[in-house]
């Protein structure tokens, strides 16, 4: 989301849920907590907030399509909302651009990372990889099984192309005394390129579609 630059108050290393909501709206909203530590999330250009709208709406019809197709599916595509990555407890979780996750079965409910089979990033030129590759290594961390990246263009307004990862969990054999930093990391399992070819097609967690004309800008 674009926000107006804003003086960052001088806040503790860490913080609760509670401390955090009792911060001004304008403050909280670009913060995420992980384990406790507060985490200040960068804000991307407006081309950042259309392609992470555009894209939202196109895999919320593409989940209305599944449902419609069998009535026991139940899909919620949605945008810029808290993922709480633990069973209980709210001060560790993450705020992706977008994401998909199974109906909590009642109203106004937090999302827990179990409840969400899709989370995504849209990338603009200003990122820096370092943040992007953390936040995806919590992602898989927390065992959610689709991730998405929706890299812009750095010249024109336009979506450069998109890249679908699948969670593996485990890894190949290591020599002795040598063990993964990430044992649950993502592998690229889909690339899209908007140069030519017409549709975005993926399967998982729901069959997807989505053309590059419903993705300008």
């Amino acid at each position: 989301m674009s926000l107006p630059r804003l003086e960052r108050p001088d806040l503790p290393e860490y913080m609760t849920w509670e401390e955090l909501e009792r911060l001004p709206g304008e403050i909280a909203e670009q913060i995420e907590l992980w384990e406790g530590r507060v985490v200040w999330v960068r804000r991307g250009p407006g081309e950042h907030q259309i392609f992470m709208r555009r894209l939202t709406h196109e895999l919320e019809q593409c989940a209305r399509n599944d449902m419609a197709a069998d009535a026991e599916r139940c899909w919620v595509a949605n945008l810029e909302t808290n993922v709480f990555l633990g069973n209980s407890g709210k001060s560790d979780f993450l705020t992706p651009d977008f994401l998909v996750h199974r109906c909590l079965g009642g109203a106004y409910r937090d999302v827990r990372a179990a409840d969400t089979v899709l989370v995504g990033e849209v990338l603009s030129p200003s990122n820096i990889p370092s943040d992007i590759e953390a936040k995806k290594s919590r992602y898989a961390k927390a065992g959610i099984p689709w991730y998405w990246e929706v890299t812009l263009k750095a010249d024109v307004s336009a979506i450069a192309f998109i890249r679908a990862y699948g969670l593996e969990i485990g890894y190949a054999q290591l020599p002795d005394g040598i063990s993964p930093l990430h044992p649950a990391a993502y592998r690229i399992v889909g690339e899209w390129v908007n140069d030519g070819e017409e549709r975005v097609s993926f399967t998982h967690p729901f069959p997807i579609d989505v053309p590059w004309t419903a993705l300008a800008y």
